[in-house]
């Protein structure tokens, strides 16, 4: 028998692989990274698609960051496909510590801690009525400042990964492919 046919999952395995899946939670960070490597441009424009997009993910516009991603990478010349895989920085394991790292220090940054004195903000009540100058001044412009204050760093360790990891990569695939094509050309020995 070729194929072995699996039993049915139960409920149980669904839940669990749903959280763990079989083959790891790494499995698509390296499929981004590889991808990331894999394309043909120099390493300075992926570099700099990696950085806006990772920038672009600490933004608090969360249905926005692949076109902000694209559009900034396009006007400083990066790499558009590397801005847009570099948004996925931003998932839901990273979300909430970006959203409140980036409203705790807008928030300390404007000098709006104090007051609401810590506490809570009625988010429910903001966007049912969805006035953006409402929604603005006590969560919008807090995190727009908070995340190019986190974002920065990270963008700048980002482009400077990228830019060492491609240009690796390339100098490799380069010295591998000159290798195989001066062993196709080489007349055979008998």
């Amino acid at each position: 028998m070729l194929f072995r046919r699996r039993k049915p999952a139960t409920w149980r395995d669904r839940v669990r692989e749903f959280f763990w899946p079989r083959k790891g939670l790494s499995r698509p960070f390296r499929y981004l990274g590889k991808r990331i490597l894999r394309l043909s441009a120099t390493p300075h424009a992926i570099a700099t698609g990696v950085a806006v997009g990772t920038l672009s993910a600490f933004t608090p516009f969360l249905g926005l960051h692949v076109i902000l991603a694209v559009l900034v990478s396009y006007v400083l010349a990066g790499n558009l496909v590397a801005a847009a895989l570099a948004t996925t920085f931003a998932n839901p394991l990273t979300l909430p510590f970006i959203w409140a790292g980036t409203f705790r220090l807008g928030e300390w940054l404007l000098g709006l801690a104090s007051e609401h004195s810590g506490g809570p903000i009625d988010l429910r009540h903001l966007f049912e009525h969805l006035k953006f100058a409402d929604l603005w001044a006590p969560v919008l412009k807090p995190m727009l400042v908070g995340s190019f204050v986190l974002g920065l760093p990270v963008a700048v360790l980002a482009y400077g990964a990228t830019l060492i990891g491609v240009r690796i990569f390339q100098r490799r695939r380069s010295q591998r492919l000159v290798g195989q094509s001066d062993r196709a050309l080489s007349p055979p020995t008998v």
